[in-house]
């Protein structure tokens, strides 16, 4: 649980703070409040760039001076704890803007080592297109379900990427070193096979959960990775999958010379999700039917990281209830409690949380200022 937050020069936010005692936080205010704005904060107590995939810029507040900080006291895995993270701005013009982050005040190496404290998944509105959408879409999502199983994962995929431009940049030369084609197809190809693996195993552990959920309010979905890589890993060695990487990248050379980037991997592997009980595509059924898989989707992810870490994630639900018939609404409060996480909705009306108002720390927000509802007696 997070109790206490308190964010410096984020977003709307000049200074303000926070303190929670209950399972269920509430905010509720106009549109442009700033509800979005302070899970955004809370999301970047996770690996990468927040759930609005925000460059360190562009979450400063305005009228600073660039620097902003996200600070949170936590009731986590390994106890008590304060997790701080955020920007400095540079004293000298043109010197690079780095991202800090400290536990306990003591300096760690990145966002990945809050990760032994707490885990911290989300669903906003910005991701209701995801079946209908770019695999590019699809392959950022499935990346962050295995981030939250395996916090090194986000770094293989980086890796991956640059060794992928390193390619490309050698093959524009007409005749290419040899030997630095084969050094970096070799570090390509192993890259390739470990972030693939982590892939499979995610969906495959995702799948388990998700075949429990068969008669749960939101409807299970069916998961499936589309790549010849993926299908092959379960039954072969890793070296022999690698090896035959190896030997297609050799082989396209003169294909991906000519197409200016490398046209199989990976890095174009597509996430394939199907309504299960109608067999159908996800991208071919409802609105409604899309939105009620994507919550199911992601409730299996957050029980899946429950059931491995022994400890749910932190869940950040932006406007999500307000897209829900009450009786779905009924639903997804029942299957939170269960989960027995924390969960922080937000929504521009209050009616919405009537169900759960009196458990709730409820939070009204305007013009970036937090003021918390006295509690119910």
């Amino acid at each position: 649980m997070l109790r206490r937050l308190t964010l410096t020069n984020f977003r709307n936010y000049h200074a303000a703070s926070l303190e929670v005692d209950a399972t269920s936080v509430v905010l509720v205010g106009p549109n442009g409040a700033g509800k979005t704005n302070l899970i955004e904060a809370i999301s970047f107590l996770a690996p990468g760039r927040g759930l609005r995939r925000a460059t360190l810029d562009e979450v400063a507040f305005g009228e600073g001076d660039g620097s902003w900080a996200v600070s949170a006291e936590i009731e986590g895995a390994l106890g008590l704890a304060t997790l701080g993270t955020g920007i400095e701005r540079a004293a000298e013009d043109g010197a690079a803007v780095q991202r800090k982050c400290r536990i306990d005040r003591e300096r760690v190496g990145s966002a990945a080592s809050f990760a032994d404290h707490l885990r911290v998944v989300w669903l906003v509105p910005a991701m209701d297109a995801l079946f209908a959408g770019a695999p590019s879409e699809r392959r950022r999502f499935l990346d962050r379900l295995v981030l939250a199983v395996d916090t090194d994962h986000a770094s293989r995929v980086n890796a991956l990427e640059r060794a992928l431009r390193s390619r490309n940049r050698l093959l524009e030369d007409p005749r290419p070193d040899p030997h630095w084609l084969d050094a970096v197809e070799h570090e390509t190809a192993e890259l390739a096979v470990a972030v693939a693996g982590l892939r499979v195993e995610t969906v495959r552990r995702l799948e388990a959960v998700l075949t429990h959920r068969k008669d749960a309010a939101f409807p299970p979905a069916q998961i499936a990775l589309d790549g010849w890589m993926e299908q092959l890993i379960p039954a072969h060695p890793a070296a022999e999958v690698e090896q035959r990487y190896r030997a297609v990248l050799h082989d396209n050379r003169a294909r991906d010379a000519a197409a200016g980037r490398t046209l199989d991997g990976p890095h174009l592997t597509d996430l394939r999700v199907s309504y299960a009980a109608k067999n159908i595509a996800a991208a071919d059924a409802s609105t409604g039917e899309q939105k009620a898989l994507l919550i199911g989707l992601v409730l299996a992810h957050a029980r899946l990281i429950a059931e491995m870490t022994a400890h749910a994630p932190i869940l950040l639900l932006d406007e999500v209830v307000a897209h829900l018939d009450p009786a779905r609404r009924h639903a997804l409060h029942g299957e939170l409690r269960a989960l027995g996480t924390q969960v922080w909705m937000t929504g521009a009306d209050p009616a919405l949380f009537a169900e759960i108002a009196d458990d709730a720390t409820v939070v009204e927000v305007a013009a970036g200022r937090l003021e918390p509802r006295p509690r119910r007696s």
